[in-house]
């Protein structure tokens, strides 16, 4: 059957699935929509934690990265996997057992203020929106390239589907969506990373392969070093960021894990504060399946890519060229007209230029795989993307419905709240339709702004606010303030200036960095800001009442033990 043909039948079923389950499980009340009932295993919450996590920017997204940067491309694998460790060993069961499952109810009730609270709604707001841009970018590449559709209509109908199933099922119907999306996106991901294993290296284990040799007895990473550098580029390992970004980049990425609203909702729909550590475990399990294989999609695909395009005649290229070249992702142009198609650094322009997301995608149908792992794959990256945007989608809901309207409505019945949270999910549907049809970036690069953000407005007054009974209202809502805005600005300023406000491209470019640090890592930054606006203001303000910091301290005492005696 043809690659569409598989498409069709196997992104088909699993929507069929997704969709059955979303109704099987629809969401009744409140609790339901936001935890789930509670009542979720830790099995099934680490898989559902690990699809939400694994999101378009993993899946599709940062093979491709590590593809055409080589070393410098770990910065995501490090960032993202040390982020999940951090939130689950540091955060997770603390605020589990506080017993509010986001991030605005946690900061409202911790620094008892409803201005903290709804500063907090705004940070959360900005947060997601920027996460869902990529994921929903991410839906409309898959469609585009497997539905022969353009990139708009596959974010049109991308938004279509993720409503349906995310307001109509709530965190209930999400959770076990999620776990059946997972069970699609890893499959998806590793049949594929097997097979072009075995063709290059004859290890049929894809992580082995990375370092084994390929036909003529050279290792894979060596020969791809010499086939880069005899193009002109700089070899596959070496590094060219300063090394001040990689930790600024790393960094960000690490504590922003620790303050996306998405994942730490996971943690409160399990029955208890051991069985969020379990799932956590599970989940951590999960996402180093396909964490570590990342590397060697990376390796395999541009090796692939190179050797089949590069110097080739524009006239004999392969099928997957033509292919992708409908999606305007790739594109191929004899500029100097002697037939080949050259691509080497040292043109002005080049005449092969290949779009980072679909690297994954693509791999496939450029080692000519069979067409049913083609159409697997599409299955794969859609479940990534739509797990992800539908976890997003549930907090912004959360956020406006719960945290910001129960704010000043605290009468209002659970009934209208749970249709102000569904409507709310309609307009955040229709936003981040918009911004997947408009992305400030590629997939990775625009949920690496969005773990930025999380850096400099959540992490601290999360960390604070459980670690320090000292920490009070002024010194959250100061710190949040000031490293959400400076990051936010930073961000526009670099990303946006020419477009925005005119300004040249020396103005905005890597040589005027604030010490040398990209808008990708400047969340690092406005987390120290944060971190210095929340000590100076809450020491020269009066302490929290002492009812919080009674409470701050009980969170931090396992269950069983015995509390410690007054003055000792």
């Amino acid at each position: 059957m043809e690659i569409l043909t598989w498409t069709y039948i196997l992104v088909g079923l699993s929507f069929a699935l997704y969709i059955g389950i979303a109704i099987y499980t629809r969401a009744g009340s409140t609790k339901e929509f936001y935890t789930a009932g509670g009542g979720v295993s830790p099995l099934a919450n680490g898989m559902a934690t690990a699809a939400d996590w694994m999101s378009a920017a993993s899946f599709i997204s940062m093979a491709g990265i590590i593809a055409f940067s080589g070393y410098d491309g770990s910065v995501y694998l490090m960032g993202w996997t040390g982020g999940y460790v951090l939130l689950a060993l540091l955060l997770a069961p603390y605020l589990r057992k506080f017993g509010k499952f986001t991030v605005p109810d946690f900061v409202g009730d911790r620094y008892y203020s409803n201005k903290a609270r709804v500063v907090a709604v705004f940070c959360a707001l900005f947060i997601s929106f920027t996460y869902v841009a990529g994921q929903m970018r991410g839906v409309g590449i898959v469609f585009s390239r497997y539905l022969e559709v353009d990139i708009n209509t596959g974010v049109l109908i991308g938004m279509a589907i993720v409503f349906f199933y995310a307001v109509l099922g709530g965190m209930k119907g999400i959770t076990y969506t999620q776990v059946a999306q997972y069970c699609v996106l890893i499959f998806a991901f590793m049949v594929p990373a097997i097979f072009i294993s075995i063709q290059l290296t004859g290890n049929p284990i894809p992580q082995m392969g990375l370092g084994g040799t390929v036909e003529d007895g050279q290792y894979l990473l060596d020969k791809l070093d010499g086939v880069l550098g005899d193009l002109g580029f700089d070899e596959y390992t070496s590094g060219r960021k300063d090394m001040i970004d990689i930790f600024a980049i790393t960094l960000a990425l690490m504590v922003g894990t620790a303050g996306l609203p998405h994942v730490i909702v996971r943690f409160f729909t399990v029955p208890r504060v051991k069985d969020a550590r379990l799932s956590a475990g599970y989940a951590l399990v999960f996402i180093s399946i396909l964490y570590t294989t990342a590397p060697a999609v990376a390796a395999f695909g541009i090796y692939n890519a190179i050797d089949t395009v590069a110097g080739q005649p524009v006239d004999q290229l392969p099928e997957w060229v033509a292919n992708w070249q409908k999606t305007n992702l790739i594109t191929v142009e004899d500029i100097d007209g002697d037939g080949f198609v050259q691509y080497t650094p040292y043109r002005d322009t080049n005449e092969l230029n290949i779009d980072k997301d679909i690297m994954v995608l693509a791999a496939p149908e450029i080692a000519r795989l069979p067409n049913w792992v083609v159409g697997l794959v599409a299955a794969g990256g859609m479940a990534a993307a739509l797990s992800t945007a539908a976890g997003l989608l549930l907090v912004i809901s959360t956020s406006v419905s719960r945290d910001l309207f129960r704010t000043f409505r605290p009468t209002m019945t659970e009934k209208t709240e749970l249709r102000i949270a569904r409507a709310s999910a309609a307009v955040a549907v229709g936003i981040a339709g918009y911004f997947g049809v408009n992305p400030p970036g590629f997939v990775a690069e625009v949920v690496a702004f969005a773990f930025g953000l999380a850096a400099a407005s959540f992490f601290p007054v999360i960390i604070m606010g459980i670690f320090s009974t000292r920490m009070n209202k002024e010194g959250a809502i100061a710190g949040m303030l000031s490293g959400l805005i400076f990051t936010l600005s930073y961000i526009i300023y670099f990303k946006f200036g020419q477009t925005l406000f005119g300004l040249s491209p020396e103005a905005v470019s890597p040589s005027n960095w604030l010490l040398g640090i990209s808008p990708e890592g400047i969340g690092a930054v406005g987390m120290v800001i944060n971190f210095v606006a929340c000590y100076i203001v809450s020491k020269s303000t009066p302490a929290p009442p002492q009812e919080v910091q009674d409470i701050i301290q009980e969170i931090r005492i396992p269950r069983g033990a015995k509390k410690p005696i007054e003055g000792h």
